[in-house]
């Protein structure tokens, strides 16, 4: 096992090199492949992890996971990273683990976006919100802010800038601290706050925040609800424009046995559910009830609690954002998929009840109080930067200090990092556990004379999600259903039955009532038996086949003996 510290981020080059090592060293388990190119040219590398001695992947039942496709958000990749080393280092150990490698497989994209990685781990970083390709203009900004490290030492605070005008003023509980000014307050000292940077061709009046150069958010880039850049900002020209989300849309399309998604982002310790742009309502009721078992289930492992992001999570009460990918997995591909918000900087300061959104926008400066006291306390004073004074070479005379918000915000400080992402491998483990699984329950030959045999199989769903998984799939036809095939020895013939027979869906266990009571009853709607009769005067065997996208293949034989032991 390659030496992986979780108190640190990793590179591209660092974060190649370890896939690398863990694919060589764990060939029974792991696999690496590109499955494409970023923007740049950089290769995405996804990590498949099965029993590969007890079946290729492709005829197993699979969970996507994947993180990094923005920018900045890079903890994300070490939750992937995490996540593979302890399939690797418990299988064989712990049970659960064990028999979900050997029945089922992972897909695991860590780092879905690297150009905008490298930029956030630079030693000097640039933040952006996603992809490194120039959108919807190519041209540089030619007036305004520039965000940048001004004395270069390697953090990006704020500005502090005296103004008579200014909307902030110093908090008189905490110097340190600035709150709003009063609407009718005059005559004191304010001050305005900028993002710290350069200002491009400076009048010497007006500041200016142009949009960054790099607009595009690669979760917005995806087919569902997708929007023109006049409806929602950095969607790009059409859906999976972008080499990022194209990679990753064509590899779930190309691998149907995919049976539900995890994609972590930072940061509010939050597990979300889609839609983002539509009411609960919306969702088949089977389809709801299952999304919030699976949640509560996510909150009783990890802490965090799971929500609607249309309900509980929209940036502003009358926008909704669309073309995001856990949207396109559930409206498009029929799965059931989460969006991980890693870190939780308000729960790390004892602020436990407050609205995820809405709390930017008001809280109580109690709050700020207790944020302080946390950078004080738990982060030694350095996510809370004490103002200090900088020439700056447009603006003169001003204080820089504030939040370290890529530090402290943005992603677990390292030294908190393996506590946080060691909260998510049992959930998700359990999460690929309740996905359909095709197995064989019988399978015989009873001869009926003159080289006559009936052929029975049968074929049963065992896991707790139906065959199709969501009522959404279903409705939309995006999976068949249980196919089974016979393959007959020389000399035979099918007197009936059909050499390929497509047999439907079978139900699993998730729609179960909490108790029994006389309106419950419990059919074998989760089974599958098909009969033929075969003529083989030579005997011989009998080969069956009988698979589903998404539960995987069932591959049984059966000896029909022989017409001399009749």
């Amino acid at each position: 096992m390659p030496d992986i510290r979780f108190d640190t981020y990793y590179r591209y080059d660092d974060l190649t090199r370890i896939l690398r090592s863990l694919a060589d060293e764990n060939p029974k388990l792991v696999r690496l492949e590109s499955i494409g190119k970023s923007f740049v040219g950089r290769e995405v590398w996804l990590v498949t992890v099965t029993n590969f001695e007890s079946g290729g992947d492709g005829e197993k039942p699979a969970l996507w996971v994947d993180g990094n496709i923005h920018a900045s958000e890079v903890s994300p990749s070490s939750a992937c990273l995490y996540l593979i080393q302890k399939l690797v280092a418990e299988y064989g150990k712990d049970a659960d683990i064990t028999r979900c490698l050997d029945t089922r497989a992972f897909y695991i994209c860590p780092r879905v976006n690297p150009d905008g990685a490298e930029w956030a781990l630079a030693d000097s970083p640039k933040i952006i919100r996603s992809s490194t390709r120039p959108y919807p203009f190519d041209e540089e900004p030619i007036e305004g802010l520039r965000r940048e490290d001004v004395d270069g030492d390697g953090r990006l605070l704020l500005m502090r800038i005296a103004d008579p005008n200014g909307p902030w003023k110093v908090c008189p509980q905490e110097p340190r601290l600035l709150v709003r000014r009063d609407p009718a307050e005059a005559g004191g000292q304010y001050f305005r706050v900028l993002p710290e940077g350069v200002l491009e061709n400076y009048d010497g009046i007006t500041l200016k925040v142009p949009p960054t150069k790099e607009g595009l958010d690669l979760n917005r880039n995806f087919p569902v609800a997708w929007r023109l850049e006049g409806e929602q900002e950095g969607a790009g020209p059409y859906p999976t424009s972008e080499p990022e989300a194209r990679n990753i849309a064509q590899f779930v399309v190309e691998h149907p046995n995919i049976t539900g998604g995890v994609t972590f982002h930072t940061y509010s310790g939050v597990l979300l559910r889609p839609y983002a742009d539509k009411s609960d309502e919306t969702f088949p009721a089977e389809d709801l009830w299952t999304y919030q078992k699976i949640g509560q289930k996510g909150t009783d492992l990890t802490g965090y609690p799971n929500i609607s992001t249309f309900h509980d999570f929209l940036y502003h009460p009358k926008e909704v954002t669309t073309g995001a990918f856990d949207d396109w997995l559930v409206d498009h591909i029929g799965v059931f998929a989460w969006t991980v918000e890693i870190w939780s900087p308000h729960r790390q300061a004892g602020i436990e009840k407050y609205k995820f959104i809405e709390w930017y926008r008001e809280h109580p400066l109690e709050d700020d109080l207790k944020m302080l006291k946390w950078s004080d306390e738990a982060l030694g004073g350095k996510g809370y930067v004490d103002w200090y004074p900088f020439n700056h070479p447009q603006l003169g005379p001003i204080e820089l200090g504030g939040w370290d918000h890529l530090y402290a915000w943005t992603n677990p400080p390292p030294q908190f990092l393996e506590k946080e992402i060691a909260l998510f491998p049992q959930w998700i483990v359990w999460h690929l556990l309740i996905s359909p699984r095709l197995e064989s329950l019988e399978a015989t030959a009873t001869p009926l004379g003159g080289g006559l045999y009936r052929v029975r199989f049968v074929a049963q769903n065992t896991g707790w999600l139906p065959t199709y998984v969501t009522k959404i799939a279903l409705k939309k036809k995006v999976i068949r259903g249980v196919v089974c095939e016979i393959e007959l020895p020389d000399g035979a013939a099918l007197e009936s039955g059909q050499q390929r027979i497509e047999t439907g869906q079978l139900e699993g266990r998730a729609y179960k009532d909490s108790a029994p009571t006389v309106w419950v009853a419990d059919p074998t709607d989760d089974r599958v038996k098909v009969e033929w009769v075969v003529k083989a005067p030579k005997g011989g065997a009998v080969k069956i086949i009988a698979k589903h996208q998404r539960a995987g293949i069932v591959k049984v034989e059966v000896n029909l003996g022989s017409e001399e032991s009749l």
